[in-house]
């Protein structure tokens, strides 16, 4: 019986190795994942915080930049036109301006009213009335104005450089003019600004057409 005993398995005694083993591997996932959890914020507050720079970037050099509108008249067609002889220079014609404000600002553009005068050799032969208005961000503002110009007031010596031009069928005109308002971008912050015309126009006194047209 005794023998019976002393044969019976009697498992080792636990040391206490193993738990501590497992404990460690749990410690070691459970940091595992707080650094991942914390790099994932940190990767998220950096990228966060480039936006919000790349935003303010944007805002200053893009959309906080005003700009002078361009002031400029376009093509036409003259619908009527009469002029004199090298001997005795003249002309009276009318035509239909499109005037064009363009804005590029990221506001509107109010403008308040102005003139654009037509000059030949200096001297005003006519006007066209800008009425008051605004040009929209982005945007062109098209504005179509009947124009009369008659060269009566000119003096002799200007009289004599329109005898040469008209020989060679041409009329060469200067329009000027000046357009004065104020930009404003999200309805608070405002800028005024100044839009200048000046355009140098050939008209082809036989085609009644457009030879050539350049702004500065």
């Amino acid at each position: 019986m005794a023998e019976k005993n002393q044969n019976q398995y009697h498992p080792p005694e636990s040391n206490g190795y193993h738990r501590n083993d497992q404990e460690s591997l749990h410690t070691m996932e459970d940091e595992e994942a707080k650094r991942k959890k914390k790099m994932k914020w940190t990767i998220g507050i950096i990228a966060f915080v480039i936006f919000q720079v790349v935003q303010a970037l944007f805002f200053i050099l893009v959309i906080m930049k005003f700009k002078s509108p361009k002031f400029r008249v376009g093509e036409f067609d003259v619908q009527t036109l009469n002029v004199g002889t090298q001997a005795s220079p003249s002309f009276d014609l009318s035509f239909v301006a499109p005037i064009r404000v363009k804005n590029t600002n990221w506001g509107p553009f109010k403008y308040d009213a102005s003139t654009v005068s037509f000059t030949y050799g200096g001297i005003e032969v006519g006007q066209a009335i800008i009425p008051k208005s605004k040009a929209n961000f982005k945007s062109t503002k098209k504005i179509s104005v009947n124009v009369t110009l008659i060269s009566t007031n000119l003096p002799t010596d200007i009289k004599s450089n329109l005898g040469n031009e008209l020989s060679s069928e041409v009329i060469t005109l200067t329009s000027q003019g000046e357009l004065k308002g104020k930009i404003t971008v999200m309805f608070m912050f405002k800028k005024k600004k100044t839009s200048q015309m000046n355009c140098t126009i050939a008209i082809n006194t036989a085609t009644k057409g457009i030879r050539s047209l350049s702004c500065k």
